[in-house]
């Protein structure tokens, strides 16, 4: 394949017809030397239409897919596989939900909709390189590191997902029952 920079658009898509599972690498693409207004008027053009462009570009002698999308002020290429590269559903078994009581699928929205609040990236942590970098930086200076420890309890036992379920939803209704008479007000 000849090595460029180009990244060359083949079709504009309607974004959702691209199903998530190929999705794969975001980079921000930015103007090069004089190419500010070519930048801004493609940028507000695949906005405006609400599709994504389909391209396909080098990047360390590979070729990619990509989806090339308006994101705020950027434009992003996003690596996007192949089709051959996801996996063939076909070829794998799925439980029916045949045996799925109605009570215990019940339970299993309440547990959801206790969980559910805002996407918010901040709130999520990469204990593995923070563990990593304390480890580098205490032994930079002759010390033992101090680890972010994951406190969930581990069992290696097969587990009754729906016991689970329970446990939890009778710890968050605990926690929501001692909230509200903080309050002054009883939970129901």
């Amino acid at each position: 394949l000849e090595r460029t920079r180009r990244i060359d658009v083949l079709d504009f898509v309607k974004a959702e017809s691209i199903d998530d599972r190929f999705f794969d690498k975001p980079y921000y693409l930015t103007p090069g030397q004089g190419g500010d207004e070519a930048y801004a008027l493609l940028r507000e053009a695949i906005r405006d239409s609400g599709r994504i462009g389909v391209a396909k570009f080098i990047l360390r002698d590979v070729q990619h897919l990509a989806a090339v999308e308006a994101i705020e002020q950027a434009l992003v290429v996003s690596t996007l596989r192949f089709p051959d590269e996801l996996v063939d559903t076909e070829s794998l078994k799925f439980p029916t939900a045949k045996a799925v009581r109605k009570q215990d699928r019940e339970l299993a929205k309440t547990l959801i909709d206790n969980l559910s609040s805002e996407w918010n990236p901040e709130k999520y942590k990469d204990d593995y390189t923070e563990n990593l970098m304390r480890v580098i930086k205490a032994r930079m200076k002759g010390k033992e590191a101090k680890l972010v420890l994951d406190e969930r309890p581990r069992d290696s036992n097969v587990v009754n997902l729906m016991e689970r379920l329970r446990a939890s939803l009778d710890a968050a209704g605990g926690k929501s029952k001692a909230r509200a008479k903080k309050r002054g007000r009883h939970a129901a």
